[in-house]
């Protein structure tokens, strides 16, 4: 899949099939609309375009309002619909500008003179131009002048987007990372750099890695434990040993490994030790690398408990071994 970050760097296509979306989440509801695409465009040997917007449109259009958070960064968007089979990948920036624009104009500029588009696939619900007053009657309209066809989204298919949606966000703010993986198909992960805590943890037998999400608009779970699975790049001993001995300073990529990792996730602001900010950390188990200013992935599978006040560090220190025990168990039953 090719990705271009501005209509700028995409060359016209003779045959483009394209549909238009945020696809937050990539969920299950997404994912029928997309195989429909990818399924159109090899029909009639075509090429997939999808394009999305970023920042989300409505960051843009109610900047008053920035509650809204997102279920994927643009990257993890964008890894999803390349394993679904998409050909391009659009982002367009998303501005007042943009979302000015007269609906005949962005047919006119974006879809036809831009992309190239013979067959769009569209919601009946679907909105464009300014103050959103262009429509799907619209673009069959311009259709028959610029010579594309337009395929209709059915009403219960937006519907179940607009559904499942909504309760994956909800899901995951009450922590219930096993129903959002439920809609999503997928486990939830988080994505972000390693950065340097407080050790707190190291005391008392439980070393976690603090993790930092560079993106503000990511959706963060509940606070609360989490069963999880952690995947990083790893260098072997046997490569450690070997770069040591020939006075190689770097590692080649070849000796890099993605490996994921059993352990035990925390979210929350620490309050057995007053804690401030809210916090990301992870125990991963039967490992003692340093990884700091490592980028690393976090899958949440399990949420095992609430987050609560101990009355010290030996109360926390017993109740996480019990966590360990019961992600350890989880874990167990999937075997």
């Amino acid at each position: 899949m090719k990705i271009y970050h501005n209509l700028s760097e995409f060359t016209k296509l003779n045959n483009a099939v394209v549909t238009i979306g945020t696809f937050d989440g990539v969920h299950f509801g997404h994912q029928k609309i997309i195989k429909q695409l990818v399924a159109k465009a090899k029909a009639t040997q075509g090429e997939s375009v999808i394009l999305t917007f970023f920042p989300h449109p409505r960051l843009i259009i109610d900047p008053e309002n920035q509650d809204l958070k997102m279920i994927n960064t643009i990257n993890e968007k964008a890894e999803i619909l390349k394993s679904l089979g998409v050909d391009h990948l659009i982002i367009t920036p998303f501005t007042r500008d943009f979302s000015n624009q007269l609906p005949e104009d962005y047919i006119k500029n974006t879809l036809v003179n831009n992309i190239g588009t013979k067959h769009i696939i569209i919601g009946y619900d679907h909105r464009f131009g300014k103050d959103r007053c262009g429509n799907l009657a619209d673009l069959k309209v311009a259709g028959t002048h610029f010579g594309f066809t337009v395929e209709e989204i059915m009403e219960q298919d937006i519907h179940d987007v607009a559904v499942s949606s909504t309760k994956i966000r909800q899901a995951l703010l009450a922590g219930d990372v096993g129903l959002a993986a439920d809609y999503l198909g997928y486990a939830f992960s988080i994505f972000g750099r390693v950065i340097k805590g407080d050790k707190i943890g190291r005391t008392i037998g439980f070393p976690t890695a603090n993790i930092f999400v560079e993106e503000t608009y990511k959706l963060i779970p509940g606070d609360g434990i989490y069963a999880v699975t952690v995947e990083m790049e790893v260098r072997s001993l046997e490569s450690e040993v070997g770069s040591l001995k020939s006075g190689v300073e770097a590692l080649e990529p070849s000796t890099l490994n993605l490996q994921p990792f059993k352990g035990m996730a925390y979210i929350g602001q620490r309050p057995t030790i007053n804690g401030m900010t809210r916090n990301i950390e992870v125990n991963i188990f039967d490992f003692n690398q340093e990884i700091y200013g490592q980028d690393i992935k976090m899958n949440f599978l399990k949420f095992l408990r609430h987050d609560v006040k101990f009355t010290g560090l030996d109360a926390l220190k017993i109740q996480l071994q019990q966590d360990k025990e019961d992600t350890l168990a989880y874990f167990s039953s999937l075997e």
